[in-house]
């Protein structure tokens, strides 16, 4: 199921676009596929699949979440952003 991962800040920089599309059925799954495709992005954002403490990811413009196990669905957008982002 096809999910918009947008980078904001620093995760923009390392990943050197603005968004992507990738299919997946949780956070960890989206972000197992990034990783190979973006590893700047990887190395400065994740940490053993995890993202490291310095960087949150906001589902749907609602929530920040932080499990792996998050489920997606279909025309979910995913963006990943430095924690220290306007303050």
């Amino acid at each position: 199921m096809p999910v918009t991962v947008e980078f904001f800040g620093i995760a923009r920089q390392r990943a050197g676009v603005a968004q992507v599309e990738v299919d997946a059925a949780n956070m960890g799954e989206a972000f197992d596929r990034l990783s190979p495709q973006f590893p700047e992005w990887a190395d400065a954002c994740l940490a053993d699949g995890q993202l490291k403490p310095l960087f949150l990811a906001n589902l749907n413009s609602r929530t920040f979440v932080t499990d792996r196990s998050q489920r997606l669905q279909d025309g979910d957008h995913l963006l990943i952003l430095a924690a220290d982002v306007g303050g």
